[in-house]
């Protein structure tokens, strides 16, 4: 552990080294050009003249300085994370990213101590080109998707409802608060106040998935805050671009706000249909890779990144045509490409994620150290309460309607931690910087430092404990065995036959219908025939297979039992649990109940069409005269003397139910009805039952009863 630290105070040094070698704005100083190069200055420029002399040893950092700074920052970020693992009981206590952050601060202060001047900062074309795209991917490449879809309807109710019902009521009650604080927040226009209100607005993804991954919650409580923080990201930066526009325009009129909700609609549309343009593309393309294995896991990467760059270059939404390109190309992928190339798409995707959530964690601690903030307790504290207000309002009444069309209810619980886990993160830090200068853009930006810093830390922090105070379920961690996978696919097929008799167009029948699309033309077109799987439970096995490797690596350590490791059992308690298992097995065979068995059910179904169902009393005549007829039959029909006697017990249960007056009366009154049916199979073989067995039978029946009532008076 302390070695770790040791290596990073190293890499630390090394960093303000290098950055002691470059002026405050990023440029070289000229005093650092080698010693061999002789420099003419007559003109005012620099030019380079041929060396004086050779020099053994020779130094160019600047010619190599982007890239080298590059790999020591992401060298400080691993080892960072690395020690976090490896720090005791802080994992148990403090969220990860807490950790970098403060990190990330420590480094930012050192490096304005030294070079009395600001470190450098996450810039937005940084942030949004290099470091959001692979952790984006690394969600839409996983995600679970039967949860998603199943509860896409909620997703998308959270993400447009909730994101437009969060943005108009920070930006309206905000603007109301500058109105009120005229002396300080007069010159802060309403579409400013609507624009800082949608980038404060944005839910981290990055935040919510290092946050809810540790703490393990149930699926369900998951995607919904997942999918909700992935797609309201799309939608916040929709509309601040939208109200950029708006600031930019000399007026705006009712027009151009219907333009706007147009370009809404269009943006999210365009990115949805420029990832499913790049994810098929992808799978097709991963079809002919089986010459070329070692190439296979670059299509992936390639493809993604570049739909989220041709969504960037048209506008479009990025994030949702990389999650929609993700989600698109792994069932095809995964069957075309080999299984060494699916950990390696694995684990460079984790890889990659990681240290992207790693390096904005750090530059988000490193960039709070700036000269350039400005305070104001009322628009501060304001924007505090008002996300916290707003969010918690937004999730109760939006759940309150979805869930009368919900079959699994959003709990009260879950709502509570679905409001609660609205953090803040790298989206809004970056979307703040963009914004054009005007007199209040530095308290912009200092309020979004407190918001992001109060939701990482003080929510972060609580959001665990709570969830145990709270009792919130959590995630399984066995994984779905084939028998559980088999089971629900047939229960998906069998509600959706249920759906497509009764008319009604659920999830489950569009599930089914392009289930049967997707088998008939699209797996055929976008897998190669040597990778068709000849059966759909091969193909569930294997994506449990793939499944299960996943998991190994990321699943937490099991949980051992500590009943497993108790002391051996007593001899005294042993005969205690014998006498307690016997008694409770003679209760169970008391217990007046029909024994059913499927191996004592009649084969000939020639033989019982007239008998009636088992829950209704019968006559002592009938039970008899129909076990007699069963006893003659033995010898033609096939009966064996097993099924004979558990017939006879079987039928023989609901006896002491009648009274031996009215058994008697039946006995007597079913000989008539039995004649008058002489043309029945069972009427013409009572026939050819003598007189004198009839006596015989009369008269085990009443010895069956006396025997019978007997018994029911010792009970």
């Amino acid at each position: 552990m302390a070695a770790l630290w040791t290596l990073s105070l190293l890499l630390s040094a090394s960093l303000l080294g290098c950055l002691a070698m470059t002026s405050p704005d990023g440029s070289p100083l000229p005093h650092n050009l080698p010693p061999s190069l002789g420099t003419n200055i007559s003109d005012g420029s620099l030019s380079v003249d041929l060396p004086m002399a050779l020099r053994v040893f020779s130094m160019d950092y600047h010619h190599i300085q982007a890239p080298f700074e590059i790999v020591l920052w992401i060298m400080l970020a691993s080892l960072a994370k690395l020690g976090f693992h490896w720090s005791g009981r802080v994992p148990a206590v403090v969220p990860e990213s807490c950790v970098l952050i403060m990190v990330g601060l420590l480094v930012g202060g050192v490096i304005y101590g030294v070079r009395h001047s600001a470190p450098p900062t996450l810039s937005a074309d940084a942030f949004f080109l290099f470091l959001l795209p692979p952790i984006v991917l690394d969600a839409g490449y996983f995600l679970p998707g039967r949860l998603f879809f199943e509860n896409l309807g909620t997703i998308l109710w959270y993400a447009v409802l909730g994101t437009l019902w969060n943005v108009l009521g920070i930006g309206l009650s905000l603007y109301g608060v500058c109105l009120l604080a005229q002396s300080s927040l007069g010159d802060v226009s309403l579409l400013h106040c609507l624009l800082f209100g949608s980038l404060i607005a944005a839910v981290d993804p990055v935040a919510v998935l290092s946050v809810f991954q540790e703490m393990q919650v149930n699926e369900q409580l998951h995607i919904l805050v997942f999918g909700e923080s992935l797609l309201n990201d799309a939608v916040t930066v929709v509309l601040y671009k939208l109200f950029e526009s708006f600031l930019r325009l000399p007026s705006v009129s009712g027009l151009d706000v219907l333009l706007g909700g147009c370009r809404v609609v269009v943006v999210g549309i365009g990115g949805l249909c420029v990832g499913l343009f790049f994810g098929l593309l992808a799978a097709l393309t991963s079809r002919f890779t089986s010459r070329a294995q070692v190439i296979a896991p670059l299509f992936v990467f390639l493809y993604s990144y570049l739909s989220y760059l041709t969504s960037e270059m048209l506008h479009f939404s990025g994030i949702m045509a990389i999650v929609t390109c993700a989600a698109t190309m792994k069932q095809y992928v995964e069957a075309n490409v080999s299984e060494r190339s699916n950990t390696s798409i694995q684990y460079f995707l984790k890889m990659w994620s990681s240290v992207s959530e790693t390096l904005i964690f750090i530059f988000l601690g490193v960039s709070t150290i700036q000269d350039i903030h400005m305070w104001s307790w009322p628009f501060v504290c304001s924007t505090l309460l008002l996300c916290l207000i707003w969010r918690a309002t937004g999730v109760l009444l939006l759940t309150a309607f979805v869930n009368k069309l919900r079959r699994n209810a959003v709990t009260f619980r879950d709502q509570f931690i679905i409001a609660y886990g609205g953090l803040r993160g790298a989206i809004c830090f970056s979307l703040v910087f963009l914004i054009d200068d005007f007199p209040k853009k530095r308290l912009f930006i200092t309020t979004t430092i407190v918001v992001i810093l109060f939701t990482v830390f003080v929510q972060g922090m609580t959001i665990k404990p709570l969830v145990e105070l709270l009792y919130v379920k959590r995630k399984k961690r066995a994984l779905p065995t084939l028998s559980e996978e088999i089971h629900s696919r047939l229960i998906d097929h069998l509600v959706a036959g249920i759906e497509d008799v009764v008319g009604y167009w659920g999830q489950h029948y569009w599930k089914d219908k392009f289930e049967q699309f997707n088998k008939k033309y699209l797996r055929r077109f976008l897998i190669r025939n040597d990778r068709q799987a000849s059966s759909s439970i091969l193909r569930v096995y294997q994506e449990l297979e793939r499944r299960e490797q996943r998991g190994v690596e990321e699943e937490a350590p099991p949980i051992v039992d500590p009943r497993s490791q108790g002391r051996p059992l007593l001899p005294e308690e042993m005969e205690s649990i014998r006498r307690i298992l016997s008694r409770n097995l003679q209760n169970f065979n008391n217990k007046q109940t029909p024994a059913y068995s499927r191996h004592t059910l009649h084969q000939d179904t020639s033989v019982d069409r007239t008998r009636k169902p088992l829950y209704r009393h019968q006559s002592l005549g009938e039970r008899y005269s129909y076990n007699t007829i069963t006893h003659f039959q033995g010898e033609d029909g096939g009966l064996s003397e097993p099924q004979r006697v558990r017939t006879g017990l079987s039928r023989s249960h609901t006896v002491c139910s009648i009274s031996p007056r009215s058994t008697l009366l039946d006995s007597s009154d079913s000989a008539g009805p039995a004649q008058t049916r002489s043309t029945d199979p069972k009427a013409a073989r009572e026939d050819l039952v003598s007189p004198k067995h009839k006596e015989t039978v009369e008269r085990a029946a009443r010895k069956h009863l006396s025997f019978v009532l007997e018994n029911e008076k010792q009970q």
